[in-house]
């Protein structure tokens, strides 16, 4: 199912009669087969079999739910759904925790070029990401270094959390982690925090989804706890973060750690109220939540100008097409201007002006040189 919008004539932006961009904030792309390396296949880190119907790790496989997992298809779904443009994250499945250090840095390798060479072949049609292992603090600055000056990526992606070296969870935003940030700051990088491997770290069984649909929010919203505690959005000014999956759990969960900062400051010294970080400008979420009522508060406690259009496409918890859900790409803000939650004008803000704004910060140039770029095709 796709969604029924009328043809519109393309102006320069900013000219008469100029439509707004549809920019997907959160999608995922995979490899085909034939592109993987061996070596993945061997060590069990990741692949996809011949028949593109199943990702593959050790112990693990995940069936291809959509095509549009591959480039060539998504480029099709992206024109079927009238999606000018997309952000493509890192695979969560190649966050790297657990590999050895040389097989994790091949891997995450392996990963930032694929990216890298889809931006470059299709810089109208994508943005992508890159990702780093913090666990192993020297290599991962090396390789921002790399992703920057050479493979010109501008989105970091991190987990919100990471084992380190001596097998321990850490929260991505551990002081020891000061100098990525540092170095991002001086980049001035968009940053994506996604979570990932809440079945490893959680001691439950893995049934019915749980930890996709209950434990990813509670990862991003212990991530969000510590950005905020730690001040990161005042203290490195030229980052701007988003958190994947509207970092759900923040938004309900705001009350509850004013509460406890107030109530006990003995367990907060030094740290900053959570009350600081509510809308601030560098601190970003996007739409992906699922229900109106959730996106409204989200509206209520951050402002719509802190959230970004994001479609985890094409994974089966995206907003895709689909019957049984009669729903298709962009629904939830269709609704929310139906329910009379956001205006057209915000939800045209969403899709477009917040995504650059993250992408971009204030630089002006930078938004218009990608605006052209989509534009000219």
């Amino acid at each position: 199912m796709s969604i029924p919008i009328d043809t519109i004539s393309v102006t320069p932006f900013g000219g008469k009669g100029a439509r707004k961009l549809r920019i997907n904030g959160h999608s995922h792309l995979l490899p085909y087969p034939e592109e993987i390396p061996q070596f993945m296949k061997e060590k069990e880190i990741f692949w996809v079999d011949d028949e593109r119907k199943h990702m593959f790790q050790k112990g693990w496989k995940r069936p291809v739910t959509d095509s549009s997992f591959f480039l060539d298809e998504k480029l099709k779904w992206m024109e079927r759904n009238k999606i000018d443009h997309a952000v493509v994250l890192n695979l969560s499945q190649l966050y790297g925790n657990g590999l050895r250090l040389e097989e994790m840095k091949k891997a995450l390798r392996f990963q930032n070029d694929f990216n890298a060479k889809v931006q470059k072949n299709h810089p109208n049609k994508f943005t992508c990401g890159f990702v780093v292992h913090p666990g192993f603090i020297y290599g991962a600055l090396d390789e921002i270094k790399r992703c920057v000056e050479e493979l010109e990526l501008k989105v970091l992606c991190l987990p919100t959390h990471f084992m380190d070296s001596i097998g321990q969870w850490r929260s991505i935003f551990d002081e020891e982690n000061d100098r990525i940030f540092e170095l991002a700051d001086h980049y001035k990088l968009a940053i994506e925090i996604h979570p990932y491997d809440g079945d490893k770290m959680i001691k439950l069984e893995n049934s019915n989804w749980r930890f996709h649909l209950i434990w990813m929010l509670a990862q991003c919203g212990d991530a969000y706890h510590f950005y905020t505690l730690n001040g990161m959005q005042e203290r490195y000014p030229n980052i701007r973060t988003c958190f994947a999956h509207g970092g759900q759990l923040a938004q309900m969960n705001l009350g509850r750690r004013i509460q406890g900062f107030d109530g006990r400051p003995d367990l907060f010294k030094g740290k900053h109220h959570p009350r600081k970080a509510v809308g601030h400008p560098n601190i970003f979420f996007d739409t992906l939540v699922h229900d109106t009522d959730s996106l409204n508060l989200m509206f209520k406690r951050q402002g719509t100008k802190q959230v970004l259009m994001g479609l985890d496409d094409p994974y089966p918890l995206g907003e895709m097409e689909s019957d049984a859900q009669s729903s298709y790409p962009g629904k939830i803000l269709d609704l929310a201007v139906e329910k009379k939650i956001i205006s057209e004008t915000e939800k045209e803000e969403i899709w477009e002006d917040n995504v650059l704004q993250w992408l971009f910060g204030n630089d002006e140039k930078a938004k218009q040189n990608l605006i052209q770029k989509i534009l000219k095709g």
